[in-house]
């Protein structure tokens, strides 16, 4: 069933266009709060955001929502989205609200669900709520509209928390360490954590404006972190994006570590002491071949799903791993949250580093990636996937790769875009192929 608002990842859009508007926020809290009053308890939502610009409105409009419908609302102010996925179950709340559009630039936001548990909601809870979104909402009497309050130690708490994941025996001491915040949510809660563990930090994107959220720093711009962390002769440097659930590392050479080479060394070093479950871990189709013949010289299985996170946990939950993620950075440690999070990723990445006791570019590296290219094609609308055209050019590409690589050919679910990846063992070819697709696909749209 095509669903009308929700998309791969809550509801995500331009501000004050579309569906990202303050009347349908405050829509999306009535249906939502009106799903989950269930018992005779006092409900409750915790309703966090990023640091953009468009959040006071946007949360202002939720409570309104929430509280119409008799759910009383605890605010956090900015945090990243896996402390608002914590809190919910720590408080006890029927509903957690991030309010985000991650990696994406300023002018979009979006909401993120979660249930009691702290999971993102499952299909047919968000095609509920839909459905409640386009009906009539009942409002509650007016001895039962819910009450709202600012939460002050809800930092605190996350701190407390992402610390409590690092190995008791071991500090950051002599670690000079260079934290990209992108502007965001972690911009205090993720240098603050680095410093109580004994770092010596040094830290960037961390002076949120409302604007400069994911502007040239953060994880989808590794470039300032990289230059710094080489001029401040630093050890290493962890970029987050926007809501801190997503983690790239730069070594002390300044070369960027994708999400493959790190899940390769946390599945390895959780693996080495008996803790990785299911024998491997769960990645995206858009995993290098590199991960997975790495892991398969290991004994170690990759197993593969649908890009998003929200499809990694799944296969996670229902096949027993405990480690799983996305070349992007998405890495989910069921140990320790039911969402992905940057900065306890980090410190499984800076805890190996310090055991080893050898530069960030020895232990990180894990194998050599295979050619692999991505390149994005967008468009106004209609499927231009589903041409004749497109779908020939995709299939000569196959044939051309003959088993000797992959092709990931895909509509974004965040944005209107085509995104058209291929790797092989030869660059070059890697490169002539995905630029054919793109061109077919840019004829088709």
């Amino acid at each position: 069933m095509a669903r009308k608002y929700f998309g791969t990842d809550g509801i995500r859009g331009a501000t004050n266009a579309g569906v990202m508007t303050a009347a349908m926020a405050m829509k999306v809290g009535m249906a939502a709060g009106t799903w989950f009053l269930r018992g005779d308890h006092k409900h409750r939502v915790v309703i966090g955001k990023d640091t953009r610009l468009s959040g006071y409105m946007l949360e202002s409009a939720l409570v309104a929502g929430f509280t119409a419908v008799g759910m009383d609302v605890v605010m956090t102010g900015p945090l990243p989205t896996p402390a608002i996925a914590m809190l919910t179950q720590s408080m006890r709340a029927d509903i957690g609200v991030m309010i985000s559009a991650s990696h994406n630039p300023f002018a979009d936001n979006g909401i993120k669900l979660f249930g009691p548990d702290g999971y993102k909601l499952s299909d047919e809870a968000e095609e509920a709520i839909e459905a409640l979104i386009d009906g009539d909402i009942p409002l509650a009497p007016s001895d039962h509209i819910g009450r709202a309050r600012r939460v002050d130690d809800a930092a605190g708490r996350y701190i407390h928390f992402a610390k409590s994941t690092f190995p008791e025996n071991l500090r950051l001491d002599g670690m000079r360490i260079v934290i990209d915040c992108a502007n965001g949510a972690a911009y205090k809660v993720a240098p603050a954590a680095l410093w109580e563990l004994g770092a010596d930090i040094i830290p960037i994107g961390v002076t949120p404006d409302g604007i400069n959220i994911n502007a040239g720093v953060g994880s989808t711009a590794p470039e300032t972190l990289a230059e710094t962390v080489v001029a401040a002769g630093a050890d290493i440097g962890i970029a987050l994006d926007g809501d801190a659930d997503r983690l790239i590392v730069v070594d002390e050479r300044g070369r960027v570590i994708d999400g493959d080479q790190l899940m390769a060394t946390i599945a390895a070093a959780w693996a080495r002491v008996g803790k990785l479950a299911g024998g491997g871990l769960v990645a995206t189709v858009m995993s290098n071949l590199g991960l997975e013949r790495h892991l398969a010289a290991q004994g170690l299985g990759l197993v593969r799903t649908a890009v998003g996170d929200r499809h990694v946990l799944e296969k996670m939950r229902t096949s027993g791993y405990n480690v799983g993620g996305e070349q992007s950075g998405h890495i989910i440690l069921s140990d320790y949250g039911t969402t992905g999070d940057g900065l306890v990723a980090a410190l499984q990445i800076l805890a190996e580093v310090k055991r080893a006791g050898a530069p960030a570019s020895e232990v990180l590296h894990r194998f050599e990636p295979l050619p692999q290219l991505l390149k994005n094609v967008r468009f106004a609308g209609g499927k231009p996937l589903d041409t004749d055209a497109v779908k020939a050019t995709i299939a000569a590409a196959e044939a051309e790769l003959a088993g000797r690589g992959r092709l990931v050919i895909r509509a974004s679910g965040t944005e209107p875009v085509i995104r058209v990846m291929a790797e092989g063992e030869d660059a070059g070819q890697v490169e002539r192929l995905v630029d054919r697709i793109c061109d077919a696909v840019r004829a088709a749209v």
